[in-house]
């Protein structure tokens, strides 16, 4: 037994690496892709720390070729799924008492196998897996990750500290930061396998224990990562593995009386589906759950007639078309007056002439295939819309003889509330409103009543009063606001993230807020010398 209080230690961010030609992590990169494309591995569940193959098997091939498989996926079946609730609950009072330093202490371990000996598998999986070139892997799956695992244990060292700030004499207030009571059921999305880590293991930190289900698609790099958290010394039934397809997870797991939380990210209409079914099944809970959720977005750019083109450029190819605009926070819908039209589109028509797409294991590639058919099947259904009802400025072709392959496509509409302006496409399809020069205050209105969402935004300008303005007018338009750059590429410890309206609770991941939804705090007054004498002073 060990005294004294601990503190984490204050973290920094993880540095990306570069992945130049000739460089040390370029050979050593390329080495795993190609061991991890010449194998297929199987996948199984983990409940209680057990693996179990249960022969329901899905295929996990790669975006880029989706005729190579990856991995033999075992998805749960119903008892798997009771079992993975029971060895919750089972591991659950002792994964709580354990002191918060030795809870904490398993992630930041986990944080140091990731940024090392596990830094290029779990890279590697997300890139063949989820279609990501190497620079996106980095900034994701590694650094971000590691980012969440080292912050969030800060955070929550932070949170363990905090007390009553009065304690008059004669007793002694204290706050118990216990977990929740039941389970914590983590949904994971295809896009981040940064935010697939952090769903479970951010309720996991304050002391719960969680049922993870990640997506089919991004279950290879879901898999790397749990196995470090195997490695970095996560006791079993704490975390358990419950891959499958959503609604077959969710449809056994909502109804549960122990469930006390729901952390998700992932599509708004599945969201609001799962919020509905908690709230069909309310009375049958032991406490009310708590829902987390991170969810679309249609975020926009809104330059204003001060803006730097150039720069403007440069965030609506970065913003729109990396990872393939399959980010949540990627710019969608675009606002460019007419004074700067002409040189803005020249320069990202130019710009997509020049982007290379293809396979991730070329590094020349900027883009790739989009995550599967069903997404394919959505863009090539929005391209059509774009051909047949505005103007295709570059791109606009699909082909999937291969891979799921959408051309970057950049569009102009002469309707502001045009479908490809309000509607989530969550692909490389950017669409772009020019608006008159001197209708500034008419267009923030249009920004800001346009989507039903509100995720991310920008405003270009080089006039502060109207950067002001901006900020002012848009305050309930995006979660995350950015001022002359990009509105993507949240950083934690600096940008915590989330949006509020229909893209989500705003619970801000990377950010002490969220870690505060997974407790429930116990208020503790211990008196000293209690009262012996039923009487008040006013009786006599």
């Amino acid at each position: 037994m060990s005294a004294g209080t601990f503190a984490v230690p204050s973290p920094p961010n993880e540095v990306v690496r570069g992945y130049a030609p000739g460089s040390p992590e370029r050979a050593s990169i390329e080495a795993e892709l190609l061991r991890q494309a010449s194998n297929v591995i199987e996948i199984p569940c983990v409940i209680g720390g057990e693996r179990i193959f249960t022969g329901h098997i899905v295929d996990v091939t790669m975006p880029c070729a989706h005729g190579h498989v990856l991995a033999k996926l075992h998805c749960a079946r119903p008892r798997d799924i009771d079992g993975a609730v029971s060895a919750s609950m089972e591991a659950r009072r002792e994964w709580a008492a354990l002191p918060m330093h030795q809870r904490l202490s398993v992630f930041l371990r986990a944080a140091e196998l990731l940024a090392g000996p596990w830094r290029d598998r779990v890279n590697a999986a997300t890139m063949l897996g989820q279609g990501k070139t190497v620079h996106q892997a980095e900034i994701d799956a590694a650094c971000e990750l590691i980012d969440f695992w080292r912050f969030n244990a800060w955070f929550a060292d932070r949170i363990g500290q905090e007390q009553p700030p009065r304690n008059p004499t004669g007793m002694w207030n204290r706050l118990d930061w216990r977990p929740l009571d039941g389970f914590v059921y983590a949904i994971a999305p295809f896009n981040f396998t940064s935010i697939a880590g952090n769903l479970p293991t951010a309720p996991a930190m304050m002391g719960n224990t969680v049922l993870w289900k990640p997506a089919v698609t991004s279950s290879l790099s879901c898999w790397m990562l749990y196995q470090v958290l195997e490695k970095a010394g996560l006791p079993p039934g704490v975390i358990n593995f419950v891959p499958g397809r959503g609604p077959e997870v969710s449809d056994r797991v909502i109804p549960r009386p122990e469930l006390a939380g729901i952390h998700f990210t992932g599509g708004t209409g599945t969201f609001q589906k799962i919020w509905k079914s908690v709230a069909d099944n309310l009375q049958h809970y032991k406490q009310y759950p708590r829902l987390v959720g991170e969810t679309g977005g249609k975020d926009f750019i809104l330059a204003h007639a001060s803006a730097d083109p150039a720069a403007l450029a440069v965030a609506i190819l970065r913003g729109g078309y990396e990872y393939q605009g399959q980010k949540c926070s990627a710019a969608s819908r675009i606002y460019v007056p007419t004074n700067l039209w002409d040189e803005v589109r020249d320069r990202v028509v130019g710009g997509l002439s020049e982007m290379k797409q293809g396979d991730v294991r070329d590094f020349s590639n900027f883009t790739a295939a989009v995550i599967d058919q069903r997404a394919y099947r959505k863009h090539k259904e929005y391209l059509d819309l774009a051909s047949d009802t505005a103007t295709v400025l570059a791109g606009g072709s699909a082909t999937d003889d291969l891979g799921w392959y959408i051309e970057p496509t950049f569009v102009r509409v002469e309707d502001p509330k045009h479908r490809l302006m309000e509607e989530e496409i969550f692909g490389p399809i950017v669409t772009t409103y020019v608006y008159d020069t001197s209708r500034w205050e008419e267009t923030l209105r249009l920004v800001d009543t346009t989507s039903p969402y509100a995720l991310t935004g920008a405003v270009f300008a080089e006039d502060r009063r109207v950067i002001a303005q901006a900020e002012e007018a848009l305050r309930g338009a995006a979660g995350n606001f950015y001022i002359n750059d990009k509105p993507t590429g949240a950083v934690v410890g600096q940008q915590p993230f989330g949006g509020g309206r229909s893209s989500g609770t705003n619970d801000k991941a990377g950010a002490p807020s969220n870690l505060l939804r997974w407790t429930s705090p116990r208020t503790i007054k211990e008196t000293f010398s209690p009262a012996l004498d039923w009487r008040y002073p006013f009786l006599g």
